[in-house]
């Protein structure tokens, strides 16, 4: 519909009515509806007294404009919508939300500026979901600006935010101020990071906590729009973002200073690759700045009295080393810093700590050591961050919280392939074969599902019995969940540990679980022995856990007969068509005789699988199926049909198979 057809419609502030209890009101009334009248639905559903109908018209304003027009939507719509902004905060974030998608039906780019009023009323609400919503659709419509209306409107929007009376406002320009400054004019930057100092020191801590939240964005912006210029005397990042970084770090606030070890790595991770572009002098000058500010800082947030920060320090570790790792000097001082996070008074810290410490060891960097030579003099020499790092690991075992351990377990054989095989054998080898008798069995497991990294390095010898005891005691466990983990990673490790390990240690221990009191336990036991056939071969299976199959399928226990049928069924489709139809249908076709119905139906719904597998087998099933189509259970019937008809017809399948 264009303009013209639309401006001879109703006008909106005649098709908006009060409402009543019998005004349509969900979404699901519009179909059927032409356009208009759905727009006509929808707008008076803005006005409506149930909140539902107006959150489900404020999700619908693309459809209200698409068919109103632009000129209507720009000078009826919008205005309206701001007349609505003390609506309810869902109806707010629904409109937030729209905003951002309205651009093609307020005219295009040309005018998308025309939303900026109503977003700014949305970004000053009290609300904070309606503002982060309302941030988002603000930064979608500004993309669609030429740099004039950029310039004209949206800075000037900014700046107004960032000196409002009210705090909500400044919040939500310590968001937009880091986006905008990429696309401001020379003259504009530097008074956009004096309102941003300003945010930093604001009186109101929401404030203040919000702009160190967003420093890092800064930094970035910054650092990718001046280059080297900004670290020069009196340059951007020198002179106006350092001293942020101070005052943020000296904060009262544990809620501001958290947010500090990510700037710090955001900012090791601009700087330090520009500085290598600068000339020596001043390359000297940002080498010394980083080392007694931004380091210091980062070793500050480590020992912070609050654990909050040392727990978002120790999170951040592995990005921070990544980005200090080529400055030198820094793991001489950063590393001892995190070593002091593994031995935290709080545990959650440690376990943080310790969730880093595969990732800070493989930073590639070195670390120089000191050792006593044999004239009693200390000498010193570089080593690998990963050799000073595998020392810690030996503590961590001991530790008594649980969730530090099981951290340790998940991330310790990472380490091997960076210590290689000598050291790894050596230095992480025995506190790994500790770890695998830890009391806990989430520990042992999370070692255990761990250990293709230690394997490929160092072999399998030295740790297959430690590895054999600890498998066969998850097996065991009490847990049903920590048997069913355990299960799982059999196949796993019949890869990595080959077809005479298992078929001796392992096997003996799925054909023991499908006698599991766990159904879950039983199936997944099932689906282990199909796997483990297919690696190894029809040949290995009979001989390693088919006798004992069979024998289960003569238990008292008809569930217990019933895994065995479903593993003989699984095991079989890996199988090659005539070994499957020579081994395993006959025993499959002999449970049809089970007393119990549930065997039997379970019967018919394996024979759909060996169907397509034993097509020469094909006279013996359809006759199998046949008889059980006469069962005098109707589940039992209704399965054996319902294989019969995915076959075809039982005539024209007989004939086939008599052919």
């Amino acid at each position: 519909m264009d303009e013209d057809m639309v401006d001879e419609a109703m006008p909106l502030e005649m098709m908006v009515e009060d409402g009543d209890d019998n005004t349509m009101r969900m979404a699901p009334l519009l179909v059927g509806n032409s356009k208009e009248e759905q727009a006509q639905i929808l707008i008076e559903m803005l006005r409506a007294e149930e909140l539902s109908d107006r959150i489900t018209a404020a999700h619908q304003l693309t459809k209200i404009a698409g068919v109103i027009g632009f000129v209507r939507t720009r000078k009826e719509l919008l205005p309206y919508l701001v007349e609505s902004v003390d609506d309810d905060d869902e109806v707010l974030i629904a409109l937030a939300e729209g905003l951002g998608k309205l651009v093609p039906f307020v005219g295009g780019n040309s005018f998308a500026h025309s939303l900026l009023p109503l977003l700014e009323m949305l970004l000053t609400t009290e609300e904070n979901a309606v503002r982060e919503k309302a941030i988002t659709s603000t930064k979608a419509v500004v993309e669609s600006f030429s740099d004039e209306i950029f310039n004209d409107e949206f800075v000037e929007m900014v700046i107004r935010l960032a000196t409002k009376e009210w705090f909500t406002a400044r919040m939500s320009s310590c968001f937009l101020l880091p986006f905008s400054f990429s696309r401001l004019h020379e003259h504009q930057k530097r008074n956009h990071i004096s309102l941003f100092a300003a945010l930093c020191r604001d009186d109101m801590p929401l404030v203040r906590r919000v702009a160190a939240q967003n420093l890092g964005e800064l930094i970035n912006r910054v650092a990718e729009t001046s280059k080297e210029k900004g670290l020069f005397e009196g340059g951007l990042i020198t002179a106006s973002i350092l001293p942020l970084y101070i005052d943020l770090a000296g904060s009262a606030q544990d809620s501001i200073r958290l947010h500090m070890p990510a700037n710090c790595m955001l900012f090791g991770a601009q700087v330090v690759p520009l500085m290598q572009k600068l000339d020596d002098p001043a390359r000297d000058n940002i080498h010394n700045i980083i080392k007694s500010k931004i380091i210091p800082l980062i070793i500050s947030c480590a020992n912070d009295s609050s654990w909050r920060v040392r727990w978002t320090t120790a999170s951040k570790f592995s990005g921070i080393v990544e980005a200090f790792k080529n400055f030198a000097g820094a793991m001489d001082v950063l590393i001892p810093a995190f070593e002091s996070l593994l031995k935290d008074t709080e545990a959650e810290v440690r376990t943080a700590a310790t969730f880093n410490l595969s990732l800070v060891a493989g930073c590639g960097a070195d670390i120089t050591a000191l050792n006593d030579n044999a004239d009693g003099f200390s000498i010193s020499k570089s080593i690998p961050v990963a050799q000073r790092l595998v020392q810690s690991v030996a503590s961590l075992i001991d530790d008594d919280n649980e969730h530090v351990r099981a951290a340790l377990a998940s991330v310790a054989t990472d380490l091997a392939p960076l210590l290689g095989r000598e050291e790894a054998i050596s230095l992480l080898l025995p506190p790994l074969m500790d770890l695998l008798r830890d009391p806990s069995s989430e520990v042992r497991l999370n070692l255990i599902s761990t250990l293709s990294s230690l394997h490929e390095v160092i072999g399998l010898d030295l740790l297959s019995q430690s590895l054999l005891s600890a498998i066969l005691e998850l097996a065991e466990d009490s847990k049903w969940r920590i048997r069913l983990v355990i299960l799982r990673h059999i196949p796993l490790l019949a890869e990595q540990l080959g077809k005479n390990f298992v078929g001796d240690n392992l096997t003996p221990v799925c054909v023991r679980l499908l006698e599991d009191d766990i159904s879950s336990i039983r199936e997944a036991a099932a689906r282990n022995l199909a796997d483990l056939t297919s690696l190894f071969g029809s040949d290995w299976a009979f001989t390693h856990f088919l006798p004992a199959i069979k024998k289960i399928l003569k238990d008292r226990s008809y569930l217990r007969r019933l895994t065995a049928l479903k593993a003989c069924a699984a095991v079989a489709m890996v199988m090659n068509s005539d070994i499957a139809s020579q081994k395993m249908l006959p025993i499959v076709l002999e449970m049809s005789n089970d007393d119990v119905p549930n065997i039997r139906f379970n019967v018919a719904k394996a024979l759909s699988s060996f169907g397509p597998k034993c097509a020469n087998s094909m006279h013996s099933i359809t006759q199998t199926l046949n008889e059980l189509v006469e069962d005098s259970d109707r589940d039992v019937r209704h399965f054996a049909k319902e294989t019969l008809d995915s076959f075809g017809s039982k005539s024209s399948m007989i004939g086939t198979a008599t052919r």
